[in-house]
């Protein structure tokens, strides 16, 4: 059971976080005026006060989930709450534990050919507000969340993807020798979900290959009839920020 800072005005279902009145109309005005960090923290940290959505990461064992709690606790983040099964997550945190599960879509990519210090995966998850939670994981496994427009993600993300002229396919395009040879290639998953509690449920997902080849920038998608296999995407974007749009905006199907 999580809470994020100090008391609050109701006492929350069983599994339910329950928000400080004001505090995401608040911190939704400050991300337009620029970005917000919200730290950085260990797998064991965030799942420790649910922050991570449940079926990216594997769980952590009980020690190491023990150790992560204590951490929190020295340093002021993570306080007994009112009833015996409720604990308050403050400061930065509880409010990167706030906007996670407003959340009902992520978008997971990971990159290869990643220079050191750079983030090989990135994490965001759109708000209602065109604002989305972006979480930076590094070869270490430290996660650095922050708050940014949704313009901001766009192009940070876009960025970070590999890059170049699209490539043309043609009916003999071998997705996998592509792959293998490429400079540089990333994974891009949208995920819808549902919640229960604190526990999020995978729906509907989308994947997109990117590999960047002999210069040129190729797309492939799953193919609907045999999912191990990747076809060349239909409907390419003019420039990945539309790309990356599109798997933002993306529905789930019914």
């Amino acid at each position: 059971m999580t809470g994020i800072d100090s008391a609050t005005p109701e006492q929350p279902a069983p599994g339910e976080a329950v928000t400080p009145e004001g505090l995401v109309s608040a911190v939704v005005n400050l991300v337009h005026t620029g970005p917000v960090p919200l730290g950085a923290y260990t797998i064991a940290e965030l799942t420790a006060v649910d922050a991570v959505v449940d079926f990216l990461e594997a769980r952590p064992s009980d020690e190491v989930l023990a150790e992560a709690v204590r951490s929190l606790a020295a340093r002021q983040l993570l306080l007994a709450g009112a009833g015996a099964d409720q604990i308050q997550v403050r400061g930065d945190l509880g409010i990167a534990v706030a906007f996670q599960q407003r959340a009902r879509m992520v978008l997971d990519a990971r990159t290869t050919g990643t220079a050191p210090g750079e983030a090989w995966r990135i994490l965001v998850l759109p708000q209602p507000e065109q604002i989305c939670v972006i979480v930076r994981i590094d070869a270490l496994g430290v996660h650095e969340i922050s708050l940014r427009t949704l313009d901001d993600t766009l192009g940070i993300i876009a960025e970070w993807l590999p890059r170049g002229p699209w490539a043309e396919p043609g009916p003999d395009t071998d997705a996998d020798a592509i792959l293998a040879g490429a400079e540089r290639s990333a994974l891009l998953t949208a995920v819808h979900y549902t919640a229960i509690g604190s526990a999020e449920i995978a729906g509907a997902s989308t994947d997109l290959v990117l590999a960047r080849h002999d210069g040129r920038l190729h797309a492939f998608a799953r193919d609907p009839q045999q999912r191990t296999r990747l076809t060349p995407a239909p409907g390419r974007r003019k420039d990945l920020r539309d790309t990356v749009a599109a798997l933002l905006n993306s529905q789930p199907k019914p």
